[in-house]
């Protein structure tokens, strides 16, 4: 296994720059997984980090070596792609094989590592099929058996999970990570569902705009957000985002729901103050009203949309609760939990 290095890196089209100046520092052995919205710039950075796209300046290392000008064969990499890339024509062990045979390996050799991967993934009843007669999740794990015969020093992953279904979607989440422990191996994984990000990364790189806004633990991202871009973007449903503005009692949230000034912000400073859904509690005492707009049972919760002074926010309730939209009830802040942002650069204050 390997560290990556990346310093600096941008990357041009032409005149369009698409991005600007991206460090990211990960260890050897460890799960780091880049996300962001659709454009953002991650799929580029894998792709650079591969080979399969030229770095226009700035320098990456696979286990301090500098790649920039090496070619994607000579970088050590596995990479897994969205759509399998599997050769329809062979069978499952001949296309976990194949780049062993290219690398002149003999049939005993190759055998010996197609049947290791194959055990560790559970795929050893299916060696001798095609990948037609195979599922969704099925060839997905072919992909990641063709990656780990290679032993390379780092793995790269491109949005694997995209083309399965929800359930399917959760259960290779699981088998990724567990591979992952199994394997102490370095991966860097692409995807834009941050649902994905939280549950498998030992670390996330938050990416917009060709930019970097954070990288950190999933819980130090969902819990201490840099600026409300991660705010917004980290979390089901997204953080709440209020206007607020400091008075002499605390912090006016939303027109109505006074706050304590943590902040110690000065006497009329406009701020956004965020709150997440689970943190703002229905039926306490002392809380201010809010209309019921729609009521979302999931079984081991309840997700209330409501209109609290004008401004709608999201509610996530651990109670079963019988509400109706168009009915008023009281609802309170955790304000210990909540996050202040500056309006003009987002960042957290």
């Amino acid at each position: 296994m390997a560290s990556v290095e990346i310093s600096n890196v941008k990357k041009s089209y032409a005149a369009v720059a698409v991005m600007h100046g991206v460090d990211v520092s990960i260890k050897d052995g460890e799960f780091v997984i880049l996300v962001g919205p659709s454009g953002c710039g991650k799929s580029t950075l894998l792709r650079m980090i591969a080979g399969l796209e030229t770095v226009t300046s700035g320098d990456i290392s696979i286990d301090g070596r500098r790649v920039n000008d090496l070619e994607p064969k000579d970088r050590d990499i596995s990479m897994v792609f969205q759509n399998y890339a599997l050769y329809p024509q062979m069978t499952v062990a001949q296309n976990m094989g194949f780049a062993l045979e290219l690398a002149g390996k003999s049939k005993a050799e190759i055998k010996a590592e197609v049947d290791k991967a194959a055990d560790i993934l559970s795929l050893t009843p299916l060696l001798e099929r095609k990948p037609a007669q195979l599922s969704g999740g099925q060839r997905q794990r072919v992909a990641m058996g063709r990656a780990i015969v290679r032993h390379p020093k780092v793995f790269l992953f491109d949005e694997p999970l995209s083309n399965l279904d929800a359930k399917l979607r959760v259960k290779m989440r699981a088998e990724i990570k567990a591979l992952h422990q199994r394997l102490k191996s370095t991966i860097v994984y692409v995807t834009h569902d941050q649902i994905e990000a939280m549950t498998m990364a030992d670390k996330i790189v938050v990416m917009n705009s060709g930019r970097v806004e954070q990288i950190g633990t999933p819980l130090e991202l969902y819990d201490r957000p840099a600026n409300l871009f991660v705010a917004t973007f980290m979390g089901s449903p997204a953080m709440n985002i209020l206007p607020a503005k400091a008075t002499q009692g605390g912090l006016l949230v939303a027109g109505i729901a006074t706050v304590p000034n943590a902040a110690e912000l000065r006497y009329g400073t406009d701020v956004s103050y965020g709150i997440r859904p689970d943190d703002i509690v229905i039926g306490k005492e002392g809380g201010v009203s809010a209309e019921v707009l729609v009521v979302e049972p999931t079984g081991s919760e309840t997700h209330v949309t409501a209109r609290l002074g004008g401004h709608e926010i999201a509610i996530v309730s651990k109670d079963r609760l019988s509400i109706d939209p168009g009915q008023m009830i009281s609802v309170s802040f955790i304000t210990e939990r909540a996050h202040v942002f500056d309006n003009g650069s987002g960042r957290r204050i």
